[in-house]
């Protein structure tokens, strides 16, 4: 006769996984939140690592997780916690000008961990697909955030890019080669 799982053992297992699946995510909303506090202001959009988190947390964690914790960061900062750069938070910071690269964050998590689901073994071709997915994720960004720009400040296409994207290309372009490498190296520990 054989022996099905106990339900106290399936019960743990189950609870095993899922205080996994919480911590991973709790990781991934610090992880945003310390690289959103190291920040350089430059005007209306600051200068900070978030971009490099959001994109190794969407890279690491895979698209449910990634979601969550971009998620979770986003209604902590809109329910007052001070997770936004600057240590904003509150509605005034969520929905004011740069909001909508907050936003646009999603997207960002979302394309690098659709990546994550190719099934490329090469490391190199992994860290190609994986930097393109940032890339990918980004351009969605910038152009929800850019046009949320423009509505908030009146302002034109050229006057938003001027400020909001173009300063910024150069250095996202180097933190996604950072947020690949630490990508390709870790994901073999992620479960």
């Amino acid at each position: 006769m054989r022996r099905g799982k106990s339900p106290r053992k399936e019960g743990a297992r189950r609870g095993a996984l899922a205080a996994r699946e919480i911590a991973y995510i709790a990781l991934g909303v610090a992880l945003i939140t310390v690289c959103a506090w190291l920040s350089v202001p430059l005007g209306p959009v600051p200068f900070t690592l978030q971009t490099l988190a959001v994109a190794l947390v969407g890279a690491l964690l895979g698209w449910k997780r990634a979601l969550a914790a971009t998620a979770t960061y986003i209604l902590m900062g809109l329910a007052g916690v001070p997770v936004f750069s600057e240590f904003r938070a509150g509605a005034a910071a969520l929905f004011g000008p740069t909001g909508g690269y907050i936003f646009g964050f999603l997207f960002l998590a979302l394309a690098p961990a659709l990546c994550k689901l190719a099934p490329v073994k090469n490391k190199w071709k992994r860290a190609a697909l994986f930097y393109a997915g940032m890339v990918v994720g980004l351009a969605v960004c910038y152009c929800f955030g850019t046009v949320w720009f423009m509505k908030m400040y009146g302002c034109t296409f050229v006057y938003a890019l001027t400020v909001c994207v173009v300063p910024y290309l150069l250095p996202d372009a180097a933190k996604f080669v950072i947020a690949t490498i630490l990508a390709v190296r870790l994901e073999k520990y992620v479960k």
